[in-house]
């Protein structure tokens, strides 16, 4: 071997030690860039796990525009009872009834069928049967294609509510689903609901009254336009200024601050009340060790108003960048500026109220469910 050729050897191991100890290095920097970022002493309101059940912090205020309180049609019903003038046992009785009524409105926006997003069909009993009896039958149809099937029971009392073990009930109502994310109810999908709606009806020697299809697809269709109108999510994201940021040591910094961590790297932010406020992505696989850039995603029909996401998202966009020395940036990598964020906040506003108009307010459970 010729003095050149040792030369050219060593040359090169001094290079491959090089890069590999700068990869180290940048390993290392990455890592403690995170671990400094979230010490005890960087804490601030936004990521401190809040009470249980408390609503979530937002250092961004999207106020609403101030409306006047105004009843509901249960509560004008209630409010115009004739009262003046009838006998206090009257009054009382009235009133009573009055309050009645507005239980059961209350209770019926809850059932599990429900005739504003699917297609509701009564079955007849001839006898009255119990709960018990009814739901083994029920279990054969719970979807058709993608849509939901859901049920209810009228009880004794006169009252619809979900069938229930003990329950006693004079007619039945199914309900199939006529729209979700990703399409509408279509005739197959009727049809095989018809169907085998039609042999559970059999064996209660029941009589379904079933709608004509025609018509329950214009249904269909009108409310997966509403849907694909309404299938809003807002994205904001950080990037790096500086070095990659250590994935592990991010997602358990993250975890402690009050992120759910799931098993694919997605984290999302806990409302407080069972739901999901918004959700934070690494933007890399779960085999990659750094990533520069962060990106939070908020559902926005499945976030109450009241909860402001998007108020509480930009909040923990901002404290993300200034613990982790980053930028919040759009989708392009632009900047984004106070004005615009604003601007954005605004049009959420009018969206949500679309939705109230729409009597599908967003986070309710008819918004829960098509937006699924």
């Amino acid at each position: 071997m010729t003095d050149l050729q040792t030369s050219l050897i060593v040359i090169g191991g001094a290079i491959v030690v090089g890069v590999i100890s700068y990869n180290k290095w940048q390993e290392y920097k990455a890592k403690k860039s995170v671990e400094r970022a979230f010490s005890a002493s960087h804490d601030d309101v936004l990521m401190v796990p809040s009470e249980e059940g408390a609503a979530p912090i937002s250092v961004t205020d999207f106020s609403a525009e101030r409306r006047e309180p105004t009843l509901s049609s249960a509560d004008q019903a209630y409010a115009d009872t004739p009262f003046e003038g009838a006998e206090p046992e009257e009054r009382a009785q009235e009133e009573l009834d009055a309050q009645a009524d507005m239980m059961q409105a209350v209770e019926e926006k809850e059932l599990p069928v429900d005739y504003l997003i699917d297609c509701t069909i009564p079955l007849a009993l001839t006898t009255q049967l119990r709960g018990e009896k009814i739901l083994p039958a029920l279990q054969s149809l719970r979807h058709v294609g993608s849509k939901p099937v859901n049920f209810a029971g009228q009880n004794i009392n006169g009252g619809w509510e979900a069938i229930t073990h003990g329950g006693i009930y004079k007619s039945l109502m199914a309900g199939v689903q006529l729209a979700n994310r990703s399409n509408a109810l279509n005739e197959l999908e009727y049809s095989e609901f018809v169907m085998r709606l039609r042999q559970i009806a059999d064996d209660f020697d029941a009589d379904p009254d079933v709608p004509d299809m025609a018509e329950v697809m214009v249904s269909a269709r009108s409310l997966h336009h509403f849907v694909t109108e309404y299938d809003a999510k807002l994205s904001v994201n950080i990037q790096s200024n500086g070095a990659p940021w250590s994935v592990t040591t991010l997602l358990a910094a993250l975890g402690r601050q009050g992120f759910d961590v799931r098993p694919e790297g997605r984290l999302v932010m806990p409302d407080g009340d069972g739901g999901v406020l918004f959700s934070l992505s690494t933007n890399v696989t779960l085999a990659e060790e750094t990533t520069n850039r962060l990106t939070l995603l908020l559902d926005v029909p499945v976030v109450a108003p009241e909860r402001d996401g998007f108020g509480a998202m930009i909040a923990c966009a901002r404290s993300l960048s200034s613990r982790l020395d980053g930028t919040v940036v759009d989708d392009s990598s632009q900047p984004l500026s106070d004005a615009s964020l604003n601007e954005i906040g605004g049009q959420i506003e009018v969206f949500y109220a679309d939705m109230e108009a729409a009597d599908i307010p967003a986070g309710s459970n008819r918004a829960l469910r098509l937006f699924n």
